[in-house]
């Protein structure tokens, strides 16, 4: 069977992670047809069709402007697609250097709503002074004048779908346990009603363990004892946050990998962002996007190519031979390999 694939290259590094991804998976034998469209903001309603007519999409990282300009073609794509679940497992291999143990969970973001919405009122506009006045009118909260606000909405409709997913995605990955991380403690009403949400739908799963954890405990406890956790649930901002967290406890962005899922849309991509000083050098680690790829495959049904292409990763990342310099004890020992020489290695295990 033929796979018609969307493929954004992103900027960056992307094109980099991208080129090294695709040859890893053609080396599978996976029979795929690539629609290659240019990123860009002002390329957004083409991505778009491309996606909504393959169903399945390959990016690479996109650069977001900090402060200016568009607020993300990431965001922008996840809201128009409605691809309201982020999935990025965490798991540490042997050859990557940690200071950690054992490590083996999945973080799934929500994200179609909470800050990340973009409901924002700028400092100064005529629109944030109405609201200030009313917001004193309604509650008593004396905000200064010179605020700038944003709005976070939780909805019981977004928080329900996102807990079906994870109990899902628990029961098929054979995941014994389910985490609803939250702050209901302060905030009641929006952090509370995604915490009553989570406690409706871990009653209908049964042989799944559920769990509630304060956020900010959530990072002292995945920091001191992360093998206690298993599938682990937030809002957009703290999954945005944690995700990055739990990268770090097993290597990395360069080896965490992602997708965010529909219902009947997908794209994978790679967790860390396109790192514009190293575009060109042939030097960034691929393994993010060929992970993103493996967990692609199998999303297509392809489950013996993307665990052929996994365990030929694993070979090679354990060996610590022919892997980028972050992979080595010495990120300065002059026999860590390029992206395109460790995608090889990659692709002569298979």
């Amino acid at each position: 069977m033929k796979h018609e694939i969307t493929l954004i290259s992103g900027n960056g590094v992307g094109p980099e992670v991208i080129l090294a991804a695709r040859k890893c998976i053609e080396a599978t034998g996976v029979k795929i047809e690539w629609e290659e469209i240019k990123t860009g903001s002002k390329n957004i309603e083409r991505i778009i069709e491309s996606i909504k007519k393959n169903k399945v999409a390959l990016k690479g990282p996109i650069v977001t402007p900090i402060g200016k300009d568009f607020r993300s073609i990431n965001v922008a794509l996840r809201q128009r697609l409605d691809l309201y679940a982020c999935v990025r497992p965490c798991k540490l291999y042997p050859g990557i250097i940690s200071s950690s143990k054992k490590v083996d969970l999945v973080i799934i973001r929500e994200n179609s709503e909470d800050l990340y919405l973009g409901v924002e009122f700028e400092q100064g506009k005529k629109e944030t002074k109405e609201l200030l006045d009313w917001l004193k009118k309604k509650t008593g909260k004396n905000i200064k004048p010179d605020s700038a606000l944003g709005i976070k909405p939780i909805s019981r409709f977004a928080s329900k779908r996102i807990f079906n997913f994870a109990f899902e995605y628990a029961l098929k990955n054979k995941r014994k346990k389910v985490t609803c991380v939250h702050k209901a403690n302060i905030m009641k009403f929006t952090d509370g009603l995604f915490l009553e949400a989570a406690r409706e739908i871990a009653r209908r799963y049964n042989q799944i363990e559920f769990g509630e954890v304060i956020v900010d405990n959530m990072a002292m406890q995945l920091i001191r004892q992360p093998e206690n956790f298993d599938v682990l649930v937030l809002p957009n901002l703290y999954g945005d946050i944690i995700s990055d967290l739990t990268a770090g406890l097993v290597g990395g962005l360069g080896v965490a990998p992602g997708a965010n899922i529909g219902d009947e849309i997908a794209i994978f991509e790679p967790t860390h962002g396109a790192a514009p000083k190293y575009a060109g050098k042939n030097k960034v680690n691929p393994s993010a996007t060929i992970l993103s790829g493996v967990m692609m495959l199998k999303y297509l049904g392809e489950k013996e190519a993307a665990k052929r292409l996994k365990l030929a990763w694993q070979k090679v990342v354990k060996e610590g031979k022919f892997v980028t310099y972050d992979l080595k004890k010495d990120r300065d020992d002059p026999t860590a390999v390029g992206t395109q020489e460790m995608a090889q290695a990659i692709i002569n295990e298979l």
